[in-house]
């Protein structure tokens, strides 16, 4: 999710589903962090994401990062240091480049 608000009413959705449904099932949630600030596209840390959906006692909670691999290590860290669940990370090829194309290649990324 790269807004928390979109998020906050996904995770109260899911909620009310599992409780109609008579479900368990685990919650896993993965923010968007879109630039270099390590900032959700409505201005939230990956930190601040993370005390946004706390409540909801999520199994699992993540980051997705637009920029590409090698840059999210510092905010992977950074949320490591709070998230009192298991967390995932997964990185995509970044932005598109000024021809649509994506720079980085799967080799490229699993190097990093």
């Amino acid at each position: 999710m790269f807004d928390t608000l979109n998020a906050k009413c996904a995770i109260y959705a899911v909620g009310e589903f599992l409780e109609f449904s008579g479900l368990d099932i685990p919650l896993f949630v993965s923010g968007t962090l879109v630039d270099q600030s390590g900032r959700t596209l409505s201005g939230q840390t990956g930190e601040a994401f993370y005390a946004s959906i706390r409540h909801s006692k999520p199994m699992c909670v993540g980051l997705n990062c637009a920029l590409g691999a090698n840059h999210m290590a510092p905010f992977v860290e950074r949320l490591a240091k709070v998230v009192e669940c298991f967390m995932h990370v997964y990185s995509n090829a970044g932005l598109p480049n000024a021809m649509g194309g994506y720079d980085d290649t799967p080799d490229t990324m699993a190097e990093q």
